[in-house]
């Protein structure tokens, strides 16, 4: 299912919209043994991303990030780990329907176990890219914090908590 349009995320902006929702989210950083990450392009907003998305009824978060793997590249993969908690009232997503979404969102560092990649209808592109040059592509500055946060994990094994 296609998402609604996303405008520009917001982090710390004093011009952003007003939250009026919040959904628990995840996201997985699949990493290789270059230390490349998997990214995906978004169709709604061209920007790139980690895969994951929203919770579903029934589900608890790491199941979500398995599940949003599966769906959007077609591969099923291991939680291995937690890479950071990102809860700051101040990073939102505006839709185009008007939801304006407050940041819930769980980081997990996971490594591909099976499937054969294919991109679902959410995405237009994928690249395994190296984690110095990944924060350089066209993202959220929320997505960006999180890259530093992975570079961070890798290198000290700290946790973000946002």
């Amino acid at each position: 299912m296609l998402l609604p349009c996303a405008s520009p995320d917001f982090t710390n902006d004093k011009d952003a919209p007003i939250a009026n929702s919040i959904k628990p989210a995840a996201a997985v950083a699949i990493l290789n043994e270059n230390e490349e990450i998997l990214l995906v392009q978004r169709r709604d907003s061209g920007k790139w991303t980690m895969p994951g998305g929203t919770l579903d009824f029934g589900e608890d978060l790491k199941t979500c990030a398995i599940r949003e793997v599966q769906e959007e590249l077609g591969y099923q993969v291991e939680i291995t780990d937690i890479i950071g908690t990102y809860t700051n009232p101040n990073t939102v997503i505006a839709y185009s329907d008007g939801e304006v979404r407050q940041e819930f969102a769980i980081v997990y560092k996971g490594t591909i176990n099976s499937g054969l990649l294919k991109l679902d209808s959410e995405s237009t592109a994928y690249q395994w890219i190296s984690l110095k040059e990944a924060a350089k592509l066209s993202m959220a500055e929320s997505q960006k914090q999180r890259i530093n946060d992975v570079i961070e994990f890798q290198k000290q094994g700290t946790r973000a908590f946002r």
